[in-house]
């Protein structure tokens, strides 16, 4: 034998261990892709600014010295026919955004007010109208027969009837109710078939899918199926059709507000504004333009928002 000795062989390394998690979940993936997005950066950073200004509406209006519905007349020319005194209808320190011609109410808290209205009437209308129509796409789509037969005429029904006119003839009618309360109502009525349609579609082409297939021999029932396997699968192209139908609510309220059937004074909206300011552009279009800039953007950054989702979410929708 020779003197040399054999070394050991090198200790293996180590396995590795179990991957740590990157603490990126999907949805922080969907917002990275949102931010990555110069549009749906620009959509998400202005909506999360108009919904901080509507929910701090109260504050903020407080910060800048008037309410919503504190008059102003020293801010007024009375020999003027209201217009107010100064520069860009009465901008200044005492008042940010001017004023209103002939009450002297302060735009700014107006404006804060206004939107924290129509934002209200926007959300909750879109929730209605995404939920009704999420139940009944579903169960159009998973139970078929009779049931999808039901539902779609429905929906073709509600779809063909002239909503506009529906909505102008039943805010007119009702003089005495919560107008907020029965627009979110009458704007949710004529919403929902749009989304049921998207909803029946999505389950339709995910209810043979082997999940399900394998739920229903394991004999798990169908509440159990729809709410486990189906809807959080339908989950993406809802939010991100949940998203673009707000910029639509929105207008829809500005629109019947416009009309003169929507929000009564003195409770402000955006449409309201620039329906009383129309006789107001020439001589004072400051007053028109605020509450016409605060509608524009929100209904823009709504919409680049929504967009980007359904191109993130619904790839396939998205492309269609």
């Amino acid at each position: 034998m020779s003197g040399t000795t054999t070394e050991p062989a090198a200790a293996p390394v180590a396995a590795a261990g179990p991957a740590k998690p990157s603490g990126r979940g999907p949805w922080r993936l969907v917002l990275d892709q949102l931010w990555a997005k110069g549009s749906a950066r620009f959509g998400l950073v202005m909506v999360a600014f108009l919904i901080l200004l509507a929910a701090l509406a109260g504050p903020l209006s407080a910060l800048g010295g008037w309410s919503a519905e504190e008059f102003d007349k020293r801010a007024i020319d009375a020999y003027l026919g209201g217009l107010p005194k100064g520069d860009f209808g009465g901008v200044g320190a005492r008042h940010w955004f001017g004023v209103e011609p002939a009450s002297g109410r302060d735009l700014f808290a107006r404006v804060l007010h206004g939107g924290q209205v129509s934002l209200l009437i926007a959300f909750v209308a879109t929730a209605v109208v995404v939920i009704a129509g999420t139940l009944a796409g579903i169960a159009a789509g998973y139970f078929g027969g009779r049931v999808d037969s039901a539902l779609s005429r429905l929906m073709d029904l509600t779809m063909s009837f002239p909503s506009l006119i529906f909505m102008i003839a039943m805010m007119s009618v009702a003089k005495d109710v919560n107008r907020i309360l029965l627009m979110t109502v009458v704007i949710g009525l004529f919403g929902w078939p749009g989304v049921a349609r998207v909803v029946r579609g999505q389950t339709l082409s995910l209810k043979h899918r082997e999940y399900v297939e394998a739920a229903k021999v394991g004999g798990a029932r169908s509440w159990r199926i729809l709410t486990r396997e189906i809807l959080p699968n339908v989950s993406g192209p809802i939010i991100a059709y949940t998203t673009l139908l707000i910029p639509g609510m929105i207008a829809t309220e500005a629109a019947l507000s416009y009309l003169g059937v929507g929000v009564r004074p003195p409770t402000p909206s955006w449409g309201q504004m620039i329906a009383e300011s129309i006789v107001f552009y020439e001589t004072d279009p400051t007053y028109f333009l605020i509450p016409t800039v605060f509608l524009f953007v929100a209904v823009l950054a709504f919409t680049l928002l929504g967009d980007a989702l359904r191109d993130i979410l619904d790839p396939k929708g998205g492309r269609a």
